[in-house]
């Protein structure tokens, strides 16, 4: 099935050559967002500030990322950042366990984290989850987690909005 809108093609976007040049594939989700250039150039270190290093280990910050994605199901961002899980440690298994709502095995603090970013993803608000979350990790912690929650459920309505799927 296409995209629900045409994508802006390279040629026509030197942001997105220069993009699609650095990462040597096509990105749709940037072709998308190429039709508002001012929102992609401001978006790829807004995007690096929220899900880059911080004070959250790379490994929680995969595991909310795709908890989000599993939970909208949003095929292209489940695909794009199953190699970033994978590098940050988090096996096939525990992909399909966070697929499957399956959170036994996991850490307490990472359990929270899922809890957290399910929560908030399905109902807007997660008034029963944050009081775990907040016993393991710190104000500026739990305000990164949030973020990427938000980044991951930005980037997945924009992708499930706009029927934009994984390639192949």
């Amino acid at each position: 099935m296409p995209p629900a809108i045409q994508l802006v093609e390279p040629e026509q976007s030197e942001l997105l050559a220069n993009l699609e040049a650095r990462a040597k594939s096509a990105n749709p989700f940037f072709r998308a967002m190429a039709h508002r250039p001012d929102v992609l150039k401001n978006f790829v270190p807004f995007y690096s500030a929220v899900v880059g290093p911080g004070s959250v280990e790379r490994r929680i910050k995969s595991l909310v990322y795709l908890t989000c994605s599993f939970a909208n199901k949003c095929a292209f961002c489940i695909q794009a950042n199953l190699p970033g899980a994978k590098k940050a440690g988090v096996t096939e298994e525990e992909i399909e366990a966070v697929k499957m709502e399956r959170d036994d095995a996991f850490s307490e603090p990472e359990r929270a984290a899922i809890h957290y970013a399910r929560e908030l993803t399905k109902t807007a608000d997660a008034e029963k989850s944050r009081a775990l979350l907040v016993q393991h990790f710190s104000d500026q912690q739990v305000v990164e987690i949030t973020l990427v929650v938000c980044m991951s459920n930005f980037n997945n309505r924009l992708n499930n909005g706009l029927r934009i799927l994984p390639e192949g």
